[in-house]
Order: C-alpha cells, then sequence, then structure tokens
C-alpha cells in the first residue's frame, strides 16, 4: 500500500497519471447566437459540475472573451464576449482543468437581414389569447413525457393537464384567420417541469425550452411562419419576476444575490401600488416588489447585472429564433423598474417596431398610467414600456352593460367618465383593453340574456371601436362562461372540439347552438370589418356625454371617420341630432352591423340596448 501511494505520486509530480474524464456540462444558455446584433456583448451561462476552477479559452480570433465570472457555486461559469468584429462561425469553449479538458462547441448564426424589421402588434390588432393547454390537442403523443415531474393528464381535473399544444393551435389558424383575428396571444409555453399546476406556464424551468408537453423549439418558431403567412402576428408571454421553483438556477443557485432574500421564501404583499405611493414606508416596498409570488415561484432578484442579462437575452434570443412580434410581460410592476425599463430599451433597440405589453393589475388609472413610457407621473424615470394592460377599464365594463344609463351616472356614463380622465396616459392607444382573461371571471355569464344577446353585443361593439388594442380571450366567440369564484382552474377550460373525443366541435359551425352561431357572426362581422380600418387603429376619439342615456363617439383618420350611437337602456330612445353635427358629416350613413342606410335628419332613435356604427 505505501509503494502505491509512492507510485502515485511520483506519476502525479512528472504529470504522467492517467487523465480523468471530462467534466460534464449540464446547460449551455443560451445554446447560440447570431453575429451583427446591435448590441454586441454575449453572456454564455455554463453550468457542470464544478466547472469554476476552469481555465477558459476560446478558439475563435475576432470574437474577445472580455471576462469569466465565478459564481459562489462552483458548478457555474458567466463568460462575457464581445462580438463586435465576429462572422458567423462555429468555435470551440474550452475548459482547462490540470491534464482535463472540455471542449464546448458554440455557433454565432448568421442573422437574417430583415431580422430587426419585426412588426409589432398594435391598435390594428385584436389579440385572441390562448392557453395551449386547454385550447385544443393535435398531438396525443406528447401528452405524457417521460421524467417530466408532472405525468398525469385529466381532463376532468380542473388544474391536471389535458393535453392541448402547438400542433393543436397551428391545426386552427384557419379557424382563427377566418374569425377575424390579427394576433394570437400564448399563454407561457416555456418548460414548466413542475410536480403540479404546470399546465398554466407561469413556472418557468428554462427559459430556453419549449414545453415538451406543448412541443419542441423548433414546432413553436413552425407555428409562428404559419401565423405570419396567414397575416397573423404570435404574442409570447413572458415571466421575469419569478420562475419555477424546479429551474435548475433555483434548484443549484449560483449564487444566493441570484433570488430576492437570498434564495429564502418570503410572501409578496401583492400591494404593487406602493411602488408608486409618494407616502409608502420602505418596508411595504420591499415586500411587495422582493417578496415572492408564491413558495413555488422564487423571486428573482433582476439587480444583479448577471440576472438582468440572463433575462434580457431569453427574451432577444425568442424574438431573433422565432420571429415573435410581441412579448405580454406577467407582473410587471413586481419585478425592479429599473431593470424592467432597461430591458424594454434593449428589445426596442434591437426590434424598433416590436411591441410589450406589461401586466398593471393595478385598480386605477393613474396607476396604471404610471407604468406606460413617457408617462410623466413617473418622470424622472421612465418604464420604456409601450403598452399597459387597462384593468380599470375592464372592471367598468363588466358593470357599465348591466346597468340603465342616466346623463349623469351608471351604464354608459362610466365608460364615458373613465374616457375623459384619458389624459393621465402618455398613449391612451397603447392600452390593451379587454372584457376579461385567463385571470379574470368570463365576461358572458350563463344566467343573462335569457332573451338576446344584448349585454355580449354592446360589449363587444365598444371594445372593437373605442381607444387602445383590443384582446379577446379564447371561446368568446363561442359564448364560454366561467366564474373566478369557482377556481383559477374552470377560468380555462378545454375548448369544445379541441379533442378528438368531444361530442361537440364548435370549431365547426354545424355544432354550434342558435345562439353560439349567432355570437360568432356578430363577432365575426365586427373583426373582419375592422381589419384595416385607418380610422378605428390609428384615429382620434371624440365623443359627448350621455344623452337620454345614448353615448356617441366617433373614431377619425384623414377623411374617414367611424360614428357610434349606443343605448344604454332598455327602451327605445330618441334624441336630437344638431348637438352631434361635427361627427355626421353626411346625411346618411351606412350601418356597419346591418349594411341598411342610416338617415341622420334632425331626430334618430334606437332602440333598447341598440347599435349603431356608421362610417363615412
Amino acid at each position: 500500500m505505501k509503494r502505491s501511494f509512492i507510485l502515485m505520486t511520483l506519476l502525479a509530480l512528472f504529470g504522467l497519471q492517467h487523465p480523468t474524464s471530462a467534466a460534464i456540462i449540464k446547460k449551455v444558455a443560451p445554446t447560440f447566437w447570431w453575429a451583427g446584433m446591435k448590441n454586441p456583448e454575449l453572456q454564455v451561462l455554463l453550468y457542470g459540475e464544478n466547472i469554476s476552477s476552469s481555465d477558459v479559452s476560446i478558439s475563435a480570433k475576432d470574437i474577445l472573451l472580455k471576462e469569466v465570472v465565478k459564481q459562489e457555486n462552483p458548478n457555474y461559469l458567466l463568460l462575457y464576449m464581445d462580438l463586435s468584429e465576429a462572422a458567423p462561425q462555429s468555435f470551440n469553449i474550452t475548459l482547462k482543468q490540470g491534464k482535463k479538458e472540455t471542449v464546448v462547441p458554440y455557433e454565432i448564426k448568421q442573422r437574417r437581414n430583415d431580422a430587426s424589421d419585426v412588426k409589432g402588434f398594435n391598435a390594428g390588432d385584436v389579440l385572441y389569447l390562448i392557453m395551449p393547454d386547454r385550447f385544443s390537442n393535435g398531438d396525443p403523443s406528447n401528452d405524457i413525457i417521460p421524467g417530466m415531474l408532472e405525468s398525469k393528464v385529466d381532463r376532468n381535473e380542473p388544474f391536471a393537464r389535458h393535453g392541448g399544444d402547438l400542433k393543436g393551435i397551428e391545426n386552427h389558424l384557419d379557424y382563427l384567420d377566418n374569425l377575424g383575428i390579427t394576433a394570437i396571444w400564448l399563454n407561457p409555453i416555456q418548460e414548466n417541469d413542475m410536480k403540479e399546476g404546470s399546465y398554466h406556464g407561469y413556472a418557468i424551468t428554462d427559459y430556453y425550452q419549449v414545453d415538451r408537453r406543448f412541443g419542441n423549439n423548433e414546432e413553436f418558431r413552425k407555428l409562428v411562419d404559419a401565423a405570419h403567412a396567414k397575416g397573423m402576428k404570435v404574442v409570447m408571454d413572458m415571466i421575469f419576476n419569478h420562475c419555477g421553483s424546479e429551474n435548475y438556477l433555483f434548484k443549484d443557485m449560483p449564487s444566493k444575490d441570484w433570488f430576492n432574500f437570498r434564495g429564502n421564501y418570503v410572501q409578496t404583499s401583492y400591494k404593487t401600488a406602493s411602488v408608486q405611493d409618494i407616502h409608502a414606508a420602505d418596508y411595504e416596498r420591499k415586500l411587495a416588489v422582493d417578496g415572492w409570488f408564491t413558495e413555488s415561484m422564487p423571486d428573482f432578484n433582476q439587480r444583479n447585472r448577471h440576472v438582468a442579462n440572463y433575462l434580457i437575452q431569453s427574451s432577444i434570443w425568442w424574438i431573433e429564433y422565432a420571429g415573435i412580434n410581441g412579448i405580454r410581460q406577467d407582473t410587471h410592476p413586481y419585478a425592479d423598474f429599473d431593470m424592467m425599463s432597461h430591458w424594454c430599451k434593449a428589445v426596442n433597440e434591437e426590434y424598433p417596431d416590436f411591441n410589450i405589453v406589461g401586466e398593471t393589475w393595478l385598480n386605477s388609472n393613474v396607476l396604471v398610467s404610471f407604468w406606460q413610457k413617457d408617462s410623466k407621473l413617473a418622470a424622472p424615470r421612465n418604464s420604456n414600456l409601450r403598452t399597459v394592460m387597462d384593468f380599470p377599464l375592464m372592471e367598468h365594463m363588466n358593470r357599465a352593460f348591466d346597468e340603465e344609463t342616466t346623463d349623469w351616472s351608471g351604464g354608459l356614463f362610466r365608460l364615458y367618465d373613465y374616457l375623459t380622465q384619458d389624459l393621465v396616459y402618455a398613449d391612451p392607444m397603447n392600452l390593451l383593453i379587454f372584457l376579461d382573461n385567463h385571470d379574470t371571471s368570463r365576461f358572458y355569464r350563463n344566467d343573462e340574456d335569457t332573451k338576446n344577446l344584448n349585454r355580449y353585443k354592446q360589449a363587444l361593439a365598444f371594445l372593437f371601436t373605442t381607444r387602445g388594442i383590443p384582446q379577446i380571450y379564447y371561446g368568446t366567440e363561442i359564448l364560454m362562461a366561467a366564474d373566478k369564484a369557482n377556481g383559477d382552474g374552470l377560468l380555462r377550460c378545454d375548448y369544445p372540439g379541441g379533442w378528438q373525443s368531444d361530442l361537440h366541435n364548435c370549431f365547426q359551425n354545424a355544432n354550434r347552438t342558435a345562439r353560439q352561431r349567432e355570437a360568432f357572426d356578430y363577432m365575426q362581422k365586427l373583426l373582419q370589418w375592422r381589419k384595416g380600418n385607418e380610422a378605428i387603429a390609428k384615429g382620434t376619439l371624440k365623443h359627448f356625454a350621455p344623452n337620454k342615456g345614448i353615448y356617441a363617439y366617433e373614431r377619425k383618420y384623414g377623411n374617414k371617420s367611424v360614428t357610434v350611437f349606443m343605448n344604454g337602456n332598455d327602451k327605445e330612445q330618441s334624441i336630437d341630432l344638431t348637438p352631434y353635427k361635427e361627427i355626421l358629416p353626411k346625411a346618411s350613413a351606412l350601418d356597419v352591423l346591418t349594411g341598411t342606410k342610416i338617415g341622420l335628419g334632425k331626430e334618430l332613435t334606437l332602440s333598447g340596448r341598440g347599435i349603431l356604427i356608421l362610417e363615412f
């Protein structure tokens, strides 16, 4: 034994020992990049066992390895490279530990000539929000993936996976195009390898991979290309505030300061109004922003520059790789203001027309307006966030069409009164407006309108003709209903017909009920008319206070205009048209909804809950 020890020592001294095996690299993020980006800096995160002691070199001659950053955890290395002079190429990253070498192949791809010309979504679009697990199962073979933590598929369980996927969405692009949709917004599709509740997608475990139960990265890019071929844009849901607790970045943290409260669970208060509250205590503000959304969703510390770079690069990677047209950022006010501002600016420097909408779930237009780009309320800081979500308008719309309207309160006066306050917004046209989404009760209620669809029809007419960017939730066109009081899982029911075993396939007109056909046809008429309508997409808004319960407003762009009259009461009403002459440029106009010519003489009569959409 003594002789063996001496021999091993001599071998070590003379460098003759048998080389140990190379380190196994578990993750490389991002897996590749592109030459010619406006920002030439690239962060490459390497994750493998005990790699931090390695000497790092790269074989590329025109790429500068600027910085090699070690973390507290020896399993990570962060490489910062300067690609200013880099041509498209493949090269090697070499990690050397004594005689042991680990070679990581890496590729810098050729960027498309038009890569920066991504067309973002805007007020000319209508977004159709889809929860991929609940829309359609186009490929049953990916329902269960061996080795993933949640392998159960049970359509009878609201919080289980149901099997919807990217192929199911692609299979129904014709349906969406026929309806009149111009953009689809997908709830998160990135990997959520969590033990339970992974169907919704908001606990990401790998920022660079599509969840395999939805498909793969290439299938997502194929879906985007197919949508583009039909003239539809694609908006991708992203989450920078938090990740899933099964994410390798949390399970084996690079360092404690990658997460708030040094990786220890502290619950957020959800009171994000404290961010802009000039009276807020420091404790309140810190708890709201740094606290965790839930225990299973640890909160990133975006003040750590490496975290910030990792997240920013992940979003740019998806834009460049898949050609998406927009991002919806979850829980925007819960993240660090300065980092999120930097992110929005970095994205728009690469893609000038790209649009990002932040989830700004706050209870007043003043609070929401703080988060919009160029807001005077946030000055001198600037969020650089072009589009924010108009949650207060959603609340008003969910009440307005139930109530009788007077000239001073209730019903449509709510909408008029709210829009009179648009001066708080830097850009009212860049507000995402909606009746409901995956987190709220559905607008349509099973017990409503036993004789007609007046509430539904008035709401859609307003949504599709007022200022802002409309969004509808999948199934609204066939009157899907659900109450949040019964749980979030039921808010995200399966679209009937998305599974081969479904008894009723509502993707097909013949299988819809008479009421569903009426609702679908009404929405389709409005959406198809709205496409390419510059008065709606770009026009100014001029409105009149309700008169005898009738609300009137005009959208105008150049010499084109649309004027809307809406009766907010159940009984017929007549009004003198003399005060409205400035929004009635002709003595008659075509009603968009009925195709009939409407005379605009001295008086106008509207039936109970009646609607006129007049195009000039």
